[in-house]
């Protein structure tokens, strides 16, 4: 057959070089996927949240959508926000029925939900209130984890 010749630049990029264009393209496609999966995990976790759009920007999750009340809004919040890989969340939902809001918590070293308990309302019985704030995002009591954020509901 012989010698062939062929555009240089065309074709499949093997090499891992692409121009600024094609990377620019490649991370879009990539935040975009990132933001489907990210509302596939939501309704995963059965969270109620009505047209829900989650835009992905370099670790910034944009949630926009209507939540039926202030703790579904907040319980969506969390389930994005403690993804690997998402920094921020940009809250933009609406509330159907709003209420007051819960405060928020990061988990540190050595914290239980009794510990959390007792810091934030008093009482280390109380822990099963922030356990059930935060279902379906926690599955047991026991199994929190540093930098974990999680719902302290106003008690009532």
């Amino acid at each position: 057959m012989g010698l062939l010749d062929f555009v240089k630049d065309a074709g499949a990029k093997l090499t891992g070089r692409e121009t600024a264009d094609e990377r620019a393209e490649a991370e879009a496609l990539e935040e975009l996927r990132k933001g489907n999966s990210l509302v596939r995990h939501v309704f995963a976790l059965g969270l109620e949240i009505e047209e829900p759009k989650i835009a992905f920007d370099d670790g910034i999750a944009t949630i926009r959508g209507t939540c039926p009340s202030q703790q579904e809004r907040e319980k969506v919040i969390l389930a994005v926000g403690n993804v690997a890989g998402v920094s921020q969340v940009d809250d933009r939902i609406l509330v159907e029925a709003p209420e007051p809001e819960a405060s928020f918590y990061t988990v540190v070293g050595g914290d239980t939900l009794s510990k959390i308990a007792k810091e934030q309302y008093g009482d280390a019985m109380k822990y099963p209130v922030i356990f059930e704030a935060n279902k379906p995002m926690l599955t047991d009591p026991d199994k929190i984890y540093v930098g974990q954020v999680l719902r302290i509901p106003p008690l009532g």
